[in-house]
């Protein structure tokens, strides 16, 4: 890494993966490949969601709120591996460094909320179904998401601002973006208190809410054992599985990475899991609600009639 003095105000550099030969234009292609169909996935839900009036449920509605997430938590940071990819170790100014690192951790935290909002949801849905109209109501729904997005944001401000307000003594960054760990070492002071808060705030976040997610599950687990047919049960059930997919996939990488010191990784390690939760898992999710959904592919089936029936009329 080169050292430099800490009142250095150049640019970052982003050291990527190493690839060479014809590796280099295969990753490059792949990476592509797999962002491009995460994008059309999740703008795929987003559609037939709004196209279908059957899934103008409030379950369907996070679900599409997620995906409009994860639309923007795979683009702030697949730019950057895609160049790096491309081009090797490439620059970055502070400015955008800081915001890649605030608007990554600001969608990461929403999304952690919105999870925990999507188990309420189901939770309400199961526990409460003769409330459950009046209880989650289309305004109750937009303070909701509203909500997350509020909390995830102003939650993110704290490491963001901490890790800008660092004196840095070496430009080298040992990922493909801008993230906590990465940046911390190459600080020219002793950043164990700053590893501490940010240990804190994320911790609080994901655990607050994994804990909420746990016991809203508890809680349905109980109801649906009470069910009198094993076919309800498994109704009840399968309308919760999907959701409980994404919730293992996100909070097992994120446990991996953020929960204890964010500096405690080997060097290079925390990008090669960050493929997990910042490419894998957006790309999974579309896949996860639609293949496992029943409902989602009857949508599916009418809204390619109805688009059969409009070319024939045209």
């Amino acid at each position: 890494m080169d050292h430099v003095n800490h009142t250095w105000t150049q640019s970052f550099l982003l050291a990527g993966f190493t690839t060479t030969g014809a590796m280099r234009p295969l990753a490059f292609l792949g990476t592509l490949g797999i962002y491009l169909l995460t994008l059309a996935g999740n703008l795929f839900i987003i559609v037939l969601v709004q196209a279908d009036s059957r899934l103008f449920t409030p379950m369907y509605f996070f679900i599409s709120v997620l995906s409009f997430l994860e639309l923007w938590y795979v683009s702030t940071t697949v730019p950057t591996l895609l160049h790096t990819l491309l081009h090797g170790c490439s620059p970055i100014s502070p400015t955008l460094c800081f915001l890649q690192l605030y608007v990554f951790h600001s969608l990461g935290m929403t999304e952690c909320y919105l999870l925990g909002v999507m188990a309420l949801d189901r939770y309400l849905a199961i526990c409460h179904p003769l409330h459950y109209r009046a209880l989650m109501s289309r305004q109750v729904q937009l303070w909701l998401a509203g909500a997350t997005w509020v909390a995830g944001f102003s939650a993110a401000l704290v490491p963001a601002s901490l890790t800008a307000t660092l004196p840095f003594c070496l430009k080298e960054v040992a990922h493909y973006f801008c993230d906590l760990a990465p940046l911390m070492r190459l600080a020219c002071v002793d950043t164990r208190w700053h590893n501490g808060v940010y240990g804190a705030v994320i911790g609080v976040v994901t655990g607050c809410n994994l804990v909420l997610i746990l016991g809203l599950y508890g809680g349905i687990l109980r109801a649906v054992l009470k069910l009198p047919s094993a076919a309800s049960r498994a109704k009840a059930f399968s309308t919760c599985s999907s959701h409980i997919t994404v919730v293992v996939l996100f909070y097992a990488s994120a446990f991996t990475v953020y929960v204890g010191s964010p500096g405690s990784h080997l060097e290079g390690t925390d990008k090669h899991i960050a493929l997990v939760y910042a490419l894998l898992t957006p790309f999974l999710n579309p896949i996860i609600y639609t293949l496992r959904n029943r409902e989602v592919k009857e949508a599916m089936k009418r809204v390619r009639v109805r688009i059969r029936t409009i070319l024939q009329e045209a």
